[in-house]
């Protein structure tokens, strides 16, 4: 059974996709950007951007009834691998403990031309 997620505490998608996609206890998250809820863009350096994906990621999952710690694996895209350092320092502070399974690759160009994108899948019953 698929049931599709969708919280106004995260931006709403700006294109044919969904927030997340919830299978049986299995979440699917769309990659999120630094998009404030009103659709504002958040790139004042790599640090803000990071911290406002992964508080839309955060919102997500805690509507789909689960939280970061539920995260089995994420992909992160970065613009640029030299932001890498940056990127992981704001990312290891929400899974301090047992993070999830991960790849980061770095890509030519992102949505509303971002820096970072993150994606991930999350196991509610864990």
């Amino acid at each position: 059974m698929k049931k599709i997620i969708y919280t106004s505490e995260a931006p709403a998608p700006i294109g044919p996709y969904s927030q997340a996609v919830l299978v049986n206890d299995t979440l699917y998250v769309s990659g999120q950007i630094a998009l404030k809820e009103a659709g504002t863009l958040v790139n004042e350096n790599i640090e803000v951007e990071t911290h406002q994906v992964m508080k839309n990621l955060t919102a997500v999952l805690e509507k789909a009834g689960g939280n970061l710690s539920h995260v089995v694996k994420c992909t992160i895209f970065v613009k640029d691998m030299n932001n890498f350092q940056k990127i992981n320092e704001v990312y290891g502070t929400y899974f301090q403990e047992e993070p999830p399974a991960r790849e980061t690759v770095e890509v030519s160009r992102l949505p509303k031309d971002v820096n970072v994108e993150i994606s991930c899948v999350a196991v509610l019953t864990l």
